[in-house]
């Protein structure tokens, strides 16, 4: 049986004055990022304006195939600012897996990164949903790559976005 401790409270005072983190995450290779409450509050509305932008609606649906990033929070939280619909597309999955979930999800947005390090090495992530979207057979009318791997990117000039740059746009 577990015994809950009552907690006392701590004194403002003692407390070292930083700001509160809301989000922590570490990545290989060593590599940290930290978001405080009031930066995921501005990336995730930035990226909520990005998908109205896109034509993101209450109600639609945004397909997500990121690793586990601090992107993926934010993009969660911003399909929940507008009343969409997230639905999520694992990283393990094949190109044909990865098409027949974008075209149930009914997605007009998907939302990837540019590559990913699993157990030390880099893996493509958006080769892979290119391979899927290739048939043409699915609603994505626009893909938000997030910028996580330093290397090159095939690219669909009327499809594909930068995540940067889709948030950095007002």
């Amino acid at each position: 049986m577990l015994r809950r401790v009552p907690s006392e409270p701590i004194d403002p005072s003692l407390a070292p004055h930083v700001p509160e983190i809301a989000l922590s995450w570490t990545g290989e290779p060593g590599r940290v990022e930290e978001l405080t409450h009031s930066q995921l509050i501005d990336r995730s509305s930035r990226a909520a304006a990005a998908l109205t932008r896109f034509g993101v609606r209450a109600g639609d649906r945004v397909a997500v195939h990121l690793p586990l990033v601090p992107e993926s929070v934010i993009a969660t939280l911003a399909c929940g600012r507008i009343d969409a619909v997230r639905s999520t597309l694992p990283v393990s999955l094949t190109a044909p897996e990865l098409a027949a979930r974008v075209r149930e999800s009914g997605a007009r947005v998907l939302i990837t990164a540019d590559a990913a390090f699993w157990d030390g090495a880099v893996r493509p992530v958006k080769a892979t949903i290119d391979r899927a979207l290739s048939a043409g057979d699915t609603d994505v009318r626009a893909v938000l790559v997030v910028h996580r791997c330093p290397r090159p990117v095939a690219w669909h000039p009327d499809r594909d976005h930068w995540w940067h740059e889709a948030l950095a746009a007002d």
